[in-house]
């Protein structure tokens, strides 16, 4: 199965000044790229917008609003192009719904395990007790 495909005219780009060092150019250049996606207005079937906002996402808002910001290059348009592809991780990360769980028992050796396991500690601390003359 395919995941769907974020539309780049879905998604609201402005540029901005990108924070931290980076002596003049910083102050000067609007590199950084602030990038917002409105997951309930997208054209994503329903089950990946219902699986997106189930997220605990700090990137996600209230309304539904996914936020990205990228600034890790020094050109606009590479910001622009990672802060897409970070949407479209998160969305492929979702896309496939998950498996259901199938409950099961543990094997008799496992059992065994465990028992051997506790009596090997059981005699452990029976060893520390006081000691009688």
């Amino acid at each position: 199965m395919r995941s769907p495909v974020v539309e780049p005219t879905e998604v609201e780009i402005s540029a901005i000044r990108a924070q931290g060092a980076g002596g003049q150019n910083v102050n000067k250049v609007s590199s950084a790229v602030h990038l917002r996606f409105d997951i309930r207005a997208s054209s994503l079937p329903e089950a990946v917008k219902e699986r997106l906002l189930a997220l605990r996402d700090s990137r996600i808002t209230q309304e539904g609003v996914l936020v990205i910001k990228a600034q890790t290059t020094r050109s606009q348009d590479q910001n622009r192009a990672e802060a897409l592809q970070r949407v479209q991780e998160l969305v492929d990360s979702v896309a496939a719904p998950p498996r259901k769980r199938r409950p099961t028992r543990p094997t008799f050796a496992s059992k065994l395990r465990r028992l051997e396991g506790k009596a090997v500690r059981a005699k452990v601390k029976a060893g520390r007790g006081t000691v009688e003359e």
